[in-house]
């Protein structure tokens, strides 16, 4: 009871103790409040910026990872086949309708086999060693040879040709009273050909162009480019060569390393394109390219053929035309005042001989060397200046089975100079559309050393006729080329083309992309008259993508024979009165034809 009271008396003084802090305590709470609360939101704050360093963390590590993306995406790009190969090309179907106006003459291979066949008959018929017995030289005037002989000189005859090199032998040749008498005696066995009109309705062909660009390395890449070209119906040339009969132009005698996949032929895809290319050389605008050369369809004829121009590439078009293996090295100063100007030293190989100084081959390799000077290149208007020279010309391509049979060079007949120099441009808002125009102008010298071909009757470097040598001498020819392109809004574009070459007028263009022969090359006239119509569609493989019909109509007058021919001298068409030629003159020549083109 005692230890009871006790408790509650201590409980008593310690409350009285407590009392007198109790009103302090009352007024610090409100403090402890605020403390609890500020400490509530330091919490807070220390949260937030937990937060936002964990988030700043997350945006760094995104960062990263974003970077290594990127770096995955370029590796990625820089090895898909998109960012180091282009692809592209074309596909053309054309239908040509074809005409001419031919002279009388005497065909010179067909009047020879003639006299072998005859002469063969004749002994096979009566094979005598008697004098007089042959039906065509048994006469005392004649030689009076026997069946056996004549078929035996013939054969001596021909031999002895090939045997000739220079004109001088070829003097003494014709010259020998033997020699003399057989020619003359071979004029018996003449086949005449009347003149008469050629004629092809339809002449339908298929071109199918592929081309790839590789860039293999920083600043050096390789295009290529592959091609059909073909006759409907046919797996060969002989629709422009005329087939069984002497062809009419030099150029289109038959297919030849200079004109592969640009003279129909085969439905083989052949390789007209391939080359290296190394840019920036020393970090200046100086390039480096070798290989099957970029060297045929050049300025101005990108008009007519509707596409863009060929940039450094190609040459122009008036002087050749030819599908080159060789080099090229260029480049383009930056001159303020002459703008897109470039430079280049062109080299190419013609005609590889094989091993020179043996028995059997004494023929040197045929080559060009060209120096192009462009002096402006521009939208508005671009100009050229060009030198070319021809060395060791060949007389004849190797060519297989043509009218002449398997043809090989035989022999060089000298060189050619070219000097030719142009200009084209466009003037934009003539009237409702823009025109595009061009000028070239030509000249080529020859200069003839004293060899004959004598697989082409003795004749010369633009010299002589079938068994008539002439003395090596040089001879000056010119030409010149114009024409309009007017494009309208409609996507009609109008063209007129006009050309004109002299009496020894010579270029080195068989692969130009007409039909009877190349036009740029002819001694004469050509006029041509064309219309392109583009289809308003919305290119998808390419920007330059593009579908478009042609339809065109050329007209050729001929003023001397021997047109895209070095190996002779020319005839004035009206002179051409059945003498013996190896070609059939035309007088003139007609051609409407009509494309369907896709550039893809």
């Amino acid at each position: 009871m005692k230890h009871a009271m006790s408790k509650r008396v201590l409980a008593a003084l310690i409350s009285g103790l407590a009392f007198p802090s109790f009103a302090a305590g009352v007024a610090d709470a409100d403090l402890l409040k605020k403390i609890e609360a500020l400490s509530s939101e330091l919490e807070q704050l220390k949260k937030q910026v937990q937060q936002n360093e964990e988030k700043a963390a997350a945006r760094t590590a995104d960062a990263v990872q974003i970077e290594e993306l990127k770096s995955q995406i370029k590796k990625v790009e820089d090895k898909s086949i998109g960012k180091w190969l282009t692809v592209g090309g074309d596909y053309r179907f054309r239908v040509d309708s074809l005409r001419g106006q031919t002279k009388a003459f005497t065909d010179v291979n067909a009047t020879f086999a003639n006299a072998q066949q005859k002469l063969q008959a004749d002994f096979f018929n009566n094979p005598s060693t008697a004098a007089g017995s042959s039906s065509y030289f048994g006469a005392p005037a004649a030689g009076g040879m026997s069946t056996a002989g004549a078929l035996g000189a013939l054969m001596g005859f021909s031999q002895a040709i090939n045997a000739v090199k220079t004109h001088d032998q070829a003097v003494a040749f014709v010259s020998n009273p033997q020699n003399a008498g057989l020619i003359q005696g071979i004029g018996a066995f003449a086949v005449p050909v009347p003149s008469y009109k050629p004629d092809n309705a339809t002449l339908y062909t298929n071109r199918f162009g592929l081309d790839l660009n590789a860039k293999a390395t920083q600043d050096v890449s390789v295009n290529a480019r592959m091609v059909m070209y073909k006759v409907f119906g046919a797996q060969d040339e002989g629709a422009l060569t005329n087939g069984a009969a002497a062809p009419y132009f030099a150029d289109r005698v038959g297919v030849f390393d200079g004109t592969l996949g640009h003279i129909p032929s085969t439905s083989y895809l052949n390789v007209d394109r391939a080359y290296g290319t190394w840019s920036n050389i020393g970090d200046q605008d100086i390039w480096f390219s070798v290989g099957r050369r970029p060297s045929t369809n050049g300025y101005p004829s990108n008009l007519k053929q509707n596409t863009a121009g060929p940039g450094k590439g190609g040459t122009p078009s008036l002087l050749v035309d030819y599908a080159f293996d060789g080099m090229t090295l260029g480049w383009a100063p930056d001159i303020e005042s002459l703008p897109g100007a470039y430079a280049k030293l062109c080299y190419g190989r013609g005609y590889e001989s094989g091993f020179r100084s043996t028995p059997a081959n004494a023929i040197s390799d045929t080559d060009m060397l060209g120096i192009s000077v462009v002096p402006i290149d521009t939208d508005k208007l671009r100009a050229w200046l060009q030198w070319n020279r021809g060395f060791n010309i060949f007389d004849a391509p190797t060519m297989r089975d043509t009218y002449f049979g398997n043809t090989v060079p035989k022999t060089n007949l000298g060189d050619i100079d070219w000097f030719g120099g142009g200009a084209m441009g466009k003037l934009k808002k003539v009237g409702s559309g823009d025109l595009n125009w061009f000028a070239d102008v030509a000249t080529s010298i020859t200069h003839p050393n004293q060899n004959v071909s004598a697989q082409f009757g003795f004749q010369g470097l633009l010299t002589g006729a079938f068994f008539a040598p002439e003395a090596a001498s040089s001879k000056t020819g010119w030409a010149f080329a114009t024409g309009l392109r007017y494009d309208l809004p409609s996507r009609t574009k109008i063209g007129l083309e006009y050309n004109h070459g002299s009496k020894n007028w010579i270029t080195f263009a068989p692969a130009a992309d007409d039909m009877w022969t190349t036009k740029v090359g002819t001694r004469g006239n050509v006029y041509e008259t064309y219309l392109i119509q583009e289809l308003d569609r919305r290119p998808i493989s390419s920007f330059f993508s593009k579908a478009f019909f042609r339809v065109g109509f050329q007209y050729y007058d001929f003023e001397y024979t021997g047109s895209n021919n070095w190996v002779g001298a020319p005839v004035k068409i009206s002179d051409v009165r059945g003498q013996m030629m190896t070609m059939t003159p035309l007088e003139k020549a007609y051609n409407l034809y009509a494309t369907f083109e896709v550039k893809f």
